[in-house]
């Protein structure tokens, strides 16, 4: 089966554009199938998968090249960068990346942060020649992660220790290392602090960036895992993958608006140019399409536990996402960098 895999891999090397998909005029969905070991290649417009990309083992999350022309998917076990061309899904070329479980460019675009979860380490490379620069071993399970604004700093979420720690980006070195509540997993800076999602409680933990202690917490649902800022920044929305609930809260007073019934695990989320939140539901095979207005969603069937999802450029206009102490200007996914988890998973092994 692997060999049938690797040859896969080579026809997508060897022919990349007999394996692109033309984007209509509302562009691409791509889904990571952790379990299948697969890309689901959605057309928007029809909601129908055209197609499944080919990997090594174990897809998870993605990142966006900072000049938008590379859209770069973990293969965890399979120790490998996939990056495909974010218009069509053509392979441009596979990059070798230990244990690449989560991943984001920092906001500047001079480091690419790699959450190693099996290995329980985290990598800094160069986000121009993706070349190692610092390895941090820490324990244990390094999940999702989020930048400081200015770059100076990366947050990341410890699973099984129930920890997040801080990683100074400038000195290359641990800032703190501080417990936030049980197996952490969604982290987002928001209006100057850091959000964890704990997974094992029902909560947010809202954290002070400086030292890492928890200032208070945010009720969202049982298994809250991962979190996500709207492109007008008016609206953060939290994921709670055991109720199976997608609760939207007032960004700025972290009040709650509206919860949503999304079963089977709701997992990552993308914002689509029509107003539409695509929700990978990782227990179900699944992705739903809610619009938040009536709480209504479409399914697309796609592969075994989807995981992150992505819209490509062709898909989203651009935006202005305005935050406490920074400013950003380009497409939503290129605002999440500043403002996201990881993301998500996004979610536990």
């Amino acid at each position: 089966m692997r060999l049938i895999r690797l040859a896969s891999v080579l026809l997508l090397s060897l022919f990349p554009a007999a394996f692109a998909t033309s984007a209509s005029a509302t562009g691409l969905a791509f889904v990571m199938n952790s379990g299948s070991a697969s890309i689901s290649v959605i057309d928007m417009a029809t909601l129908k998968e055209l197609r499944r990309i080919p990997v090594l083992r174990e897809p998870h999350h993605w990142a966006l090249s900072p000049d938008g022309k590379s859209l770069l998917v973990g293969d965890t076990s399979g120790n490998e960068l996939f990056s495909l061309d974010p218009a069509t899904g053509a392979l441009q070329r596979t990059v070798p990346c230990v244990d690449p479980y989560q991943l984001w460019f920092s906001p500047n675009g001079r480091f690419l942060v790699v959450n190693g979860l099996a290995r329980n380490q985290v990598d800094v490379y160069d986000g121009a020649t993706l070349k190692l620069v610092k390895r941090f071993p820490i324990a244990s399970m390094p999940s999702h992660l989020a930048f400081s604004p200015d770059s100076s700093t990366v947050f990341v979420s410890l699973q099984e220790t129930d920890r997040l720690v801080a990683i100074d980006l400038n000195k290359m070195a641990i800032r703190w290392d501080q417990p936030v509540g049980r197996t952490p997993a969604g982290v987002l800076w928001l209006n100057g602090k850091v959000l964890v999602a704990d997974m094992g409680t029902d909560y947010l933990a809202e954290v002070d960036p400086s030292d890492g202690h928890v200032l208070r917490h945010i009720i969202t649902g049982k298994g809250a895992h991962n979190l996500f800022l709207s492109p007008d920044g008016k609206t953060l929305w939290v994921n709670n993958r055991v109720a199976g609930t997608t609760e939207s809260l007032h960004a700025d007073s972290l009040t709650p608006i509206r919860t949503y019934k999304i079963p089977g695990g709701p997992d990552d989320m993308a914002f689509a140019p029509d107003g539409k939140l695509w929700i990978t539901r990782r227990w179900a095979e699944k992705v739903a399409v809610l619009d938040p207005t009536t709480g209504d969603y479409q399914t697309i069937d796609v592969g075994r536990s989807p995981h992150g999802i992505f819209l490509n450029d062709a898909a989203r206009p651009s935006v202005h996402v305005s935050l406490r102490g920074a400013q950003w200007q380009g497409k939503p996914g290129q605002a999440n960098a500043v403002t996201e988890i990881a993301s998500s998973l996004r979610s536990a092994r």
